[in-house]
């Protein structure tokens, strides 16, 4: 008997990342290529972008999708609601070039093995490019992952990474509780998870220097980063299920 194909959904949020994200987009379907067990699609949330992000994305075969409220978190979020209800697996990746999408199977192994429900991309276990990462950045990811193992009591070892993926089940039940607009959504994504109670691993991943200008501010959104940790030490779920229905993508 045939077995059938597995759906991965890539969500790749931008801002001005016209430089990046079609290596990114071509990436995933290269690799993707070479497995006939799934298959693909790759939407990209255009948050608000000034340069030819939505065009290099659709040439290199991406939906795009718009979200007009700045940040971050507000992106993820969009892209979230807009998953189709037969996808398997979930995959979201920043759309700069830094993360590896041919490194995806390394993150779907986890998953389509049942090992857990999460896996999240480490690039503190990986390689790091030189220049890649300042000091201070290493530091404050460091300090944050140690921070999370020891008051959400969950393994992991980069907080903040833009390197995830879940199965369709668990994303489902995470969208609902996350509140975060801007650069803490990885937080409040590790966090509320480790509260849910998700089986959660890191993989080591590649971490290579950034195409374009970049859209953090290490001080001002550490202080926000910070805010959502301590936030959601008081947070709790009433583990409602919430099912989503995807909204139309226009291209």
């Amino acid at each position: 008997m045939k077995t059938k194909t597995k759906k991965i959904v890539a969500l790749v949020p931008c801002h001005n990342e016209a430089e990046g994200v079609g290596k990114v987009v071509r990436g995933f379907f290269d690799e993707v290529k070479k497995n006939t067990e799934y298959s693909l699609e790759v939407i990209v949330i255009d948050n608000n972008s000034s340069d030819a992000t939505a065009q290099v994305a659709r040439d290199a075969g991406a939906t795009v999708i718009h979200e007009e409220k700045n940040g971050k978190g507000n992106a993820i979020k969009r892209g979230f609601e807009s998953v189709p209800h037969d996808t398997d697996y979930v995959v979201m990746i920043d759309g700069d070039d830094t993360y590896q999408s041919h490194e995806l199977f390394r993150l779907i192994e986890p998953l389509r093995s049942r090992f857990c429900n999460v896996v999240i991309g480490s690039r503190l276990t990986g390689k790091i490019s030189e220049g890649a990462m300042t000091s201070f950045n290493r530091f404050g990811n460091w300090m944050f992952s140690f921070l999370v193992r020891v008051f959400y009591n969950a393994n992991v070892t980069d907080v903040l990474t833009g390197y995830f993926a879940w199965n369709y089940q668990t994303l489902m039940r995470l969208h609902p509780h996350l509140v975060a607009k801007d650069f803490g959504i990885e937080m409040d994504m590790v966090t509320k998870m480790a509260i849910l109670g998700e089986s959660i691993i890191c993989v080591p991943i590649t971490y290579r220097y950034r195409s374009g200008v970049s859209n953090l501010h290490p001080i001002l959104d550490g202080i926000r980063i910070l805010m959502v940790f301590v936030r959601n030490l008081f947070w709790k779920s009433d583990m409602t299920y919430v099912v989503f229905t995807p909204k139309l993508l226009k291209s």
